[in-house]
């Protein structure tokens, strides 16, 4: 503002507009390879990413609630179980950025995507939870059974060998959840 001459009215400065931004173009993967469509590998690929989401939140909360005689050494496999499906849901989340392709922005868009296969926990009764927990990683490891030869056709296969690490890990979880409620009372 400029200091007026006595007996002149001060002239406020214009405000300074700013370009309003525009919206900007989505950004594209390849649509299709020789081999197979990839954009609609990788929203199978996101759709398992989601269910990772969820077996970790669905496994902490277990964790959290858990109450049966068997409590100490079960809380302990929850809690590397949710750690475990944590990084497994980033290692995923990198191999779809790592092909140009964007992950959602937020936990609904996330949910969006998850499969409707996903159960959730509908009591605390300890059993149902656990019933429910593993009958997920069974689905889960189905899902990545079927991801992985669409992973070999169209040339993926770094995310081809992790759906093996992937199917095996939920497997094996899922043994261990078994084997405690075949012992319990």
């Amino acid at each position: 503002m400029y200091t007026p001459a006595p007996g002149q009215v001060p002239q406020p400065e214009a405000p300074v507009l700013q370009a309003v931004p525009q919206a900007q173009p989505k950004p594209k993967g390849p649509a299709k390879s020789k081999d197979g469509d990839v954009g609609s590998f990788i929203q199978q690929c996101i759709a398992l990413t989601a269910y990772l989401k969820e077996l970790e939140t669905q496994s902490h909360l277990i964790h959290l609630n858990l109450e049966c005689p068997c409590f100490i050494s079960i809380h302990e496999f929850l809690g590397d179980q949710y750690q475990g499906h944590l990084d497994q849901f980033d290692k995923m989340s990198e191999f779809i950025r790592s092909m140009n392709y964007l992950m959602p922005l937020c936990g609904c868009g996330l949910k969006d995507a998850c499969p409707s296969s996903f159960q959730p926990v509908t009591s605390y009764e300890w059993k149902g939870m656990l019933v429910t927990y593993y009958k997920n990683l069974e689905d889960c490891a189905r899902l990545c059974k079927k991801l992985e030869p669409i992973a070999q056709k169209i040339g993926a296969i770094d995310i081809q060998n992790y759906m093996a690490d992937l199917v095996g890990a939920m497997f094996k979880a899922s043994w261990f959840i078994k084997a405690s409620l075949r012992n319990s009372q």
